[in-house]
């Protein structure tokens, strides 16, 4: 009988350890949408080395930081630059902002239509005045727009661009049009270049289509301030670089 008990005993202490020693953080992360491809691959190594689990939600690169601003509750926030307004809310721990990679804008073309040389500001200059027309995003819904923008200013072809370009709500339908044959070129984030009637030349040259920075922050109000870090230590590491440069993305820690 006094074997029984304690056997009962240590059965009981056992049922109140394990779920403390197995229990794990949530951490919520906010993210534009074109990161999905590459955090598909990363977040399950991270739940996998921490045992932590990271439910994603995914907004857009303009939107993020206006989420962030507003004090929509996430434990980790994404956001692309300038953001001002979301730092000067108190929503996030400003000195724990990094960047975690950045997308880059690349040039598409018709499936086995001859790739153009992309190599200089005089390349890009010639490839874009000598197309009979061009597709991209939207300036007023994302920043893959707002890159093709700036950079016929750098070139000096803004107006000469009128003409020809086609403003499309994202890059799915710019991308399509150069699959069916309705537009020679489209400008769009490499990440995003996923029709198969297409193929993508790029990146383009940094110092024309600049890249756009995805800067990760510990919000001040994390559930778990530690997991948190953890969480955005891992999307910053070297160890998952080739995972953001295989999704077509700049990588913001390079080996």
């Amino acid at each position: 009988m006094r074997h029984l008990l304690g056997v009962a005993i240590v059965l009981v202490l056992l049922l109140g350890i394990l779920p403390a020693a197995y229990a794990q953080s949530e951490v919520t992360l906010l993210v534009p949408a074109p990161m999905r491809v590459a955090l598909d691959k990363i977040i399950p190594l991270f739940e996998m080395k921490t045992g932590n689990k990271v439910t994603v939600t995914n907004g857009t690169t303009l939107g993020t930081k206006q989420q962030v601003a507003k004090g929509d509750a996430f434990d980790v926030p994404v956001m692309q630059p300038p953001y001002d307004e979301a730092l000067a809310s108190g929503n996030v721990v400003v000195s724990s902002g990094r960047t975690i990679a950045s997308f880059v804008e690349a040039v598409c073309v018709k499936k086995g239509a001859p790739k153009p040389d992309i190599s200089s500001a005089d390349a890009i200059r010639r490839l874009l005045l000598g197309a009979k027309s061009i597709d991209y995003s939207d300036p007023a819904a994302g920043s893959a727009g707002v890159r093709v923008v700036e950079a016929f200013q750098k070139l000096g072809i803004t107006e000469q661009m009128k003409a020809k370009a086609k403003i499309v709500p994202n890059s799915g339908p710019a991308q399509m049009d150069v699959a069916t044959g309705d537009a020679e070129l489209c400008l769009a984030y490499l990440s995003d270049l996923r029709n198969p009637g297409i193929d993508a030349v790029g990146p383009l040259p940094f110092d024309i289509f600049a890249p756009n920075d995805m800067v990760g922050f510990v919000s001040s109000h994390a559930k778990d301030p530690k997991a948190s870090l953890a969480l955005l230590d891992f999307l910053s590491s070297p160890d998952v670089a080739d995972i953001y440069m295989s999704a077509g993305m700049k990588p913001g820690h390079s080996r």
